[in-house]
């Protein structure tokens, strides 16, 4: 996810002893493995979440035997190995292979931390996916992983998968959904609009967009226009129906989980993330696309997931290219599938998911086809907060839909003029 996303540093306090072991270790094998890799070329190191460590060592066999080529295995958790990586890297200490959110991609592309690659495997990955891995024309990974929002709805209080928002409107009205705690406020349906990850596929289904050109051109900011303006007071209608904790910036997402977990609610939106703890809780839950819009425009969240990718350090380039090809192929992708549940970007692989899974992989597959990319470009990091507040302002009544979407585009405008400024 997305996703809107700032991750803290923590930083240890370890006994010296530890720290002079560590570095003594860490100094000589990465003299070795780089002698090694500058030597014959032939050995790479693939680091991934220790969840995935089964697949690769699962296929790494046959890559290794067709192409001479060692595979060695790090388990580390995906932000580690990025957050690292401007330090591990000049140090030869930085794996070759790993996987990189697609909102990281094109920072990490643009500031020279991961290398161009090609996509083999081209025709396999449709438009949306191959935009999340490009920028300024130039590809930097090779696309794995599909996510997107969709919608959760209750089995035992909805009979059948709402299609319209008028289908969520009257669920709203039924006196089944009343909050007991606040007279007249209701949740029928909820969605954590307050974060502008979650709220920004209402506004795109009205016409609004955040950077023009596919979101490569930050000079066209499209969080002003009447879209969003249309947008914003379609949710101030939905806020005036809710209980007060969805204003709350904070615990909003809390409050969905808990009104859900606790079969509550009857649809909410939330990621394929979440199935896990609503499986935990117990609910009957069935999953759909997120219903089509009042305007009868469909929802249109961002589209996210991970790539696979190559360190700009790595001295086995061609071999982690090499890498990048088999491991995006059909036949790995299915078995990706196969060992992860998560949703393949290769197209023909996400078929055989969609065939093959249950209706959260089939309500992925078919959001993502209105999905859009988020732009991976770094002014994006720039919008997250402003969109946020833009949504609370509108919610919580303090400004009006038009003032909120103004202002909350000149914040934007400034900033980006202000640190990109050339």
């Amino acid at each position: 996810m997305a996703w809107n996303w700032t991750k803290a540093s923590v930083i240890g306090i370890l006994s010296l002893a530890p720290v002079l072991t560590l570095t003594a270790c860490t100094s000589g094998g990465t003299k070795d493995a780089k002698k090694t890799k500058e030597a014959d070329g032939k050995t790479i190191v693939v680091s991934v979440d220790e969840g995935y460590a089964d697949y690769i060592n699962s296929i790494k066999g046959d890559f290794e035997k067709e192409h001479k080529i060692t595979v060695k295995v790090k388990k580390e958790g995906m932000m580690d190995t990025l957050d690292k990586l401007s330090t591990d890297g000049p140090t030869g200490a930085s794996p070759d292979v790993f996987l990189a959110p697609y909102d990281r991609v094109g920072g990490l592309g643009s500031e020279g931390q991961i290398a161009e690659v090609a996509l083999a495997n081209s025709k396999e990955f449709d438009d949306t996916v191959k935009k999340l891995v490009t920028i300024n024309g130039k590809t930097y990974g090779a696309p794995d992983v599909i996510e997107t929002l969709v919608a959760y709805y209750n089995k035992d209080l909805v009979a059948d998968a709402p299609k319209t928002f008028a289908e969520l409107e009257s669920l709203q009205k039924d006196p089944k959904f009343a909050f007991a705690s606040e007279s007249g406020k209701a949740v029928g349906f909820l969605a954590k609009w307050t974060d502008f990850y979650y709220g920004y596929g209402l506004i795109a289904g009205y016409g609004s967009y955040v950077f023009g050109d596919n979101g490569t051109k930050p000079s066209d900011l499209g969080l002003g226009n009447s879209g969003t303006v249309e947008g914003l007071n379609y949710a101030k209608q939905w806020y005036n129906t809710w209980p007060q904790g969805m204003q709350d910036t904070k615990k909003a997402g809390d409050f969905i989980t808990e009104q859900f977990t606790s079969k509550k609610a009857g649809v909410i939106v939330d990621g394929p993330w979440a199935a896990s703890s609503f499986k935990k809780a117990g609910v009957n839950f069935g999953v759909t696309e997120i219903p089509t819009l009042i305007n009868g425009k469909k929802y249109q969240p961002f589209a996210g997931g991970k790539a696979w990718v190559i360190s700009n350090y790595s001295k086995g380039k061609t071999a982690a290219q090499k890498f990048l090809d088999y491991v995006t192929n059909t036949e790995n992708q299915k078995r990706f599938y196969d060992k992860t549940q998560e949703i393949p970007a290769n197209l023909t692989a996400r078929h055989y998911a969609s065939e093959e899974g249950n209706e959260l992989t089939k309500a992925v597959v078919s959001q993502f086809e209105s999905a859009q990319p988020m732009p991976n470009i770094p002014e994006m990091a720039e919008v997250w907060e402003p969109g946020a507040n833009m949504f609370f302002n509108v919610a919580s009544g303090k400004k009006g839909a038009s003032k909120a979407a103004k202002e909350a585009a000149k914040a934007i405008k400034v900033t980006i003029e202000q640190k990109y400024a050339e």
